[in-house]
């Protein structure tokens, strides 16, 4: 039932964002910085090859100690661009 109504998939996203908080927090990177970097990512990447923008998701991972940045980003079939 709770797949049904969402329940799982709520609280999955609430415990995503939270996360997102707190990695934005210890990285001094604000929502907007973050977004930002994910847009100047996207425009150098495309200059290279074809992706998909609207599916990019670039998040900063904890990793004990270390954080990460990371780059979901989906290419396009036929990925080189022409000159």
């Amino acid at each position: 039932m709770d797949i049904l109504f969402g329940r799982k998939r709520s609280a999955n996203n609430a415990k995503e964002r939270l996360q997102l908080v707190l990695i934005h927090d210890r990285t001094d990177l604000t929502p907007a910085e973050l977004e930002s970097l994910k847009d100047d990512l996207i425009d150098t990447i495309s200059r290279h090859i074809q992706i998909d923008p609207q599916a990019v998701s670039i998040n900063i991972a904890q990793d004990g100690r270390a954080q990460r940045l990371v780059a979901d980003i989906p290419l396009r079939s036929g990925t080189r661009r022409r000159a």
